[in-house]
């Protein structure tokens, strides 16, 4: 097969959000490859924000060990072998179709027996069928939604990292941060080692239980680990963390926000837990491997004379994170956003917290099915910011201009600037339109 007819395939298999909560069809198909995702120790991770970032964090930890690693995250950007990579670089196109051609025979079997697999169930098997067959000496699994009954969750972890929870997905994981803190508790198997972000009382309540039913060790930020300082650096923060074995002195993360500084201390703490023993990790490998961290679509740079970010925030707990790395890491004089919002999110909570940083927004829709129509977006948007202060274009790549030409205005090419957000989508749309326009 090509790899167009192969990402055709699986795409037919339906949408990603289309969640049936049963690990039924999955825990057959493990069983029929001969359960692969025990073939090597998998860091499990789950949480509202800041998954896929912390996911990055731990393979490159892992990777300055000289281990190799097999990352699973979720959604992609541009492509989807961005969501299986091997030693830190995506599946090819030949290797992606060749897993995809080894575990085909037994969808179609599972298919048969216990009705169609999904497309993230057929992603999550070709990952763990992909990482078994390198072989990986570790595996880094990103949930795709929720916990107990995500695909992802066949493996039985022995690091789980939960960052930070908040609401986001209610139709389908609960209504209030309880019910989320719940099925998120799931990847805390027996036996593990939780690692745990700040988290709401609530939720951490909810974990905490989990935790202690099923025999798990707890690492908590803010009390086993954490960040002790952090400050404003040329391209990121300089950090010093606590870790559960040692202190980490002069760490420079090439990120920004107190958020993802948050996310490098549940990563490194994560990494101790794996290791086992007492000793802490050789500091310069950290510093090493931290310097070396990218999170694409996360305040990502992408042109620069206004200068454009990317920032994939789609709910009120990722957007609150985003305005305050704005705040402290940018002197922008003028900023204006570009929103694309899936029409199923919390919209007028994500405006309400972009508004106070922003001087104009244009409003438009991405490329998903799924995204707001930019007419009902542009109402949210003018209750909130009044209609002085709101444009409406129906393509991205317009609204895209639109706002580019606003940031020049004032003629300051330093100090003005744009932001694309609102959807990993959005964001994922923004970066191939730039590109074809010649940006780096």
């Amino acid at each position: 097969m090509e790899y167009q007819a192969v990402e055709k395939a699986i795409l037919q298999r339906g949408v990603e959000w289309d969640i049936d909560p049963t690990l039924d069809r999955m825990n057959v198909l493990m069983d029929m490859l001969g359960q692969p995702q025990r073939a090597y120790p998998v860091v499990h991770i789950t949480g509202t924000n800041g998954k896929s970032s912390t996911a990055r964090m731990i393979d490159a930890l892992l990777r300055e060990r000289n281990l190799r690693v097999g990352r699973f995250t979720s959604p992609h950007l541009v492509s989807m072998r961005e969501r299986i990579t091997l030693d830190g670089e995506p599946l090819s196109e030949e290797r992606f179709t060749e897993v995809y051609e080894d575990v085909l025979p037994y969808l179609q079997l599972v298919d048969q027996q216990q009705g169609r697999l999904s497309f993230f169930e057929t992603l999550t098997a070709m990952a763990y069928a992909a990482f078994a067959d390198a072989p990986v000496d570790v595996a880094v699994i990103e949930v795709g939604m929720g916990g107990t009954w995500d695909s992802t969750s066949v493996a039985q972890g022995t690091v789980a990292v939960i960052t930070p929870i908040s609401l986001d997905h209610v139709q389908y994981l609960g209504p209030d941060i309880e019910a989320i803190a719940r099925e998120k508790a799931g990847i805390i198997k027996p036996a593990a080692t939780a690692v745990l972000a700040q988290q709401p009382i609530a939720a951490a309540e909810v974990l905490m239980r989990r935790a202690a039913e099923v025999g798990a060790t707890v690492a908590r930020e803010g009390l086993e680990f954490g960040v002790v300082h952090r400050e404003v650096a040329m391209g990121g923060q300089m950090l010093r963390m606590q870790g559960l074995k040692g202190v980490y002195e002069e760490v420079f993360l090439p990120l920004y926000g107190e958020h993802q500084a948050g996310n490098a201390a549940c990563a490194l703490a994560a990494v101790e837990a794996l290791t086992g023993g007492d000793e802490p990790l050789d500091s310069e490998l950290v510093r090493r491997a931290f310097a070396t961290v990218t999170s694409p679509g996360r305040l990502e740079v992408i042109r620069r004379g206004p200068t454009v970010l990317v920032d994939a925030a789609h709910n009120p707990g990722a957007m609150e994170s985003v305005v305050q790395a704005l705040e402290e890491s940018f002197g922008f004089t003028r900023l204006v956003a570009v929103v694309a919002v899936m029409a199923d999110k919390d919209v007028s909570g994500v405006l309400e917290l972009l508004e106070p940083v922003v001087e104009e927004i244009v409003v438009t829709r991405n490329s998903s099915p799924r995204s707001m129509d930019p007419g009902e977006l542009a109402e949210l948007a003018e209750d909130i910011y009044g209609s002085e202060r709101v444009h409406r274009a129906d393509r991205l790549d317009d609204a895209i201009d639109i706002a580019i030409g606003l940031a020049e205005e004032t003629g300051e090419f330093t100090g003005s600037g744009v932001l694309i957000t609102g959807s990993v989508v959005t964001v994922g749309d923004a970066r191939l339109l730039l590109k074809a326009a010649g940006a780096e």
